[in-house]
């Protein structure tokens, strides 16, 4: 089995700086009687008790972060890929590490006290208690306030590890920023992504390199198209738009068409977890019981239920955003395409099945006309990441796509 930096694609860099920490971290672990020491920073590449990991989309800040946790938790080096203490935290099961993926558009401050109430606690293990925050810019400002609490008076064997797109105030606060010590990653490139797709999927290589390329370099997507026959259908009737846009009622038809695709795809995506979740609290509150105080205990219910039901609908609109954010995605490269073509610059395309689509829109808009699009689709994410109505920001976008 390969160590747990195999999957991290792309990052030598930041590979050789977290090997570094994690020697460092059994050099403390050995210094029994000064677990101080755990909590300074050492900028040569000692360890520290608070990390963040940044980049774009794909980059593997999640991935960095797990390996990460699991070198700290190896039993016999710096992340062997072999022992228990590997195997159970890239499982997702070491008792502990702790993981926060966030469901819901945001991270609320009740959900992040009790993560750092359990933080605080002796590691089971004896060695780190390692608390794993993923998309750590959803932290509302309540729960970055109680993170802040717990980063600057941690406990001597708790090593936090955040991930965020960067370190820009609007993703993370200054002061958990000035306690933490910063991991950057790039973006990956297509030929690396394609070389793990190959090796570790067993996909084709010919798949592997198109479905790379297809979505810049991000593995999680690029496997994901490789697989899945539906995320290619899909991807094909976004680049169907440009052609689409034929006049007002066509750009509000291809604005419907995006956003209804989106809310299929969320809602069978959290339809099984949703209806596993509800039969799991309905059995444990007694549902079906006939006993004499069945009926007192259902009333009771009603609370819980409905606590239920607003998570889930959160984590719903949150499946449809990052469901429409794909969409967009790949309707940005394709304008990008065109883009490059109108100014002749010598780069390969993204999206190379549309690659002739995208030549004939550069003959007809121009760079300007082209360039005009892209900014256009940019935008549309940029609006829905401030929250604005998904329908009214994609209608707008297919307005401005239109009149170009």
């Amino acid at each position: 089995m390969p160590d747990v930096f195999a999957d991290l694609v792309g990052q030598d860099e930041a590979v050789e700086t977290l090997r570094r920490a994690a020697a460092a971290a059994v050099a403390v672990l050995r210094a029994t009687g000064e677990p101080e020491v755990a909590t300074g920073a050492d900028p040569g590449g000692g360890m520290t008790h608070a990390w963040i990991f940044t980049g774009p989309p794909g980059s593997g800040r999640s991935v960095a972060a797990r390996a990460f946790a699991a070198a700290l938790q190896c039993v016999s080096g710096t992340g062997c890929g072999e022992c228990p203490g590997c195997h159970t935290t890239l499982a997702g099961t070491h008792a502990d590490v702790r993981l926060v993926v966030p469901e819901g558009l945001s991270i609320g401050v009740n959900e992040m006290r009790a993560l750092v109430l359990r933080a605080a606690s002796t590691p089971s293990g004896g060695r780190w208690q390692v608390v794993i925050i993923e998309d750590a810019d959803r932290l509302t400002e309540a729960a970055g306030n109680a993170l802040l609490k717990a980063v600057e008076e941690p406990p001597p064997r708790t090593v936090f590890l955040l991930c965020a797109p960067s370190t820009h105030p609007d993703d993370i606060s200054v002061t958990i920023r000035s306690r933490c010590r910063v991991v950057p990653l790039r973006q990956p490139a297509a030929e690396a992504v394609a070389e793990v797709l190959v090796r570790r999927d067993g996909i084709a290589p010919d798949v592997a390199r198109w479905t790379a390329a297809a979505t810049q370099g991000h593995v999680g997507r690029a496997r994901r198209l490789a697989r899945d026959p539906q995320a290619r259908a899909r991807r094909e009737a976004v680049l169907a738009v440009p052609r689409r846009l034929t006049g007002v009622g066509a750009a509000f038809d291809a604005a419907s068409a995006l956003i209804e695709a989106a809310e299929a795809e969320a809602e069978a995506s959290v339809a099984e977890i949703d209806a596993a979740e509800r039969s799991a609290l309905e059995t444990a509150l007694g549902a079906g019981g006939t006993g004499r105080g069945a009926a007192s205990a259902a009333r009771g219910t009603a609370g819980q239920l409905k606590d239920l039901e607003r998570r889930q609908k959160s984590r719903a609109t949150r499946a449809q955003r990052d469901a429409l954010d794909r969409a967009l995605v790949d309707l940005a490269a394709f304008y990008r395409d065109a883009l490059t073509m109108a100014l002749g610059a010598p780069v390969s395309p993204v999206h190379s099945d549309t690659a002739e689509l995208a030549r004939a829109g550069a003959r007809s808009w121009q760079a300007e006309g082209s360039l005009r699009r892209l900014e256009a689709v940019l935008t549309c994410r940029a609006a829905i990441e401030a929250n604005v109505k998904p329908r009214i920001a994609v209608e707008a976008m297919m307005l401005a796509l239109w009149k170009g």
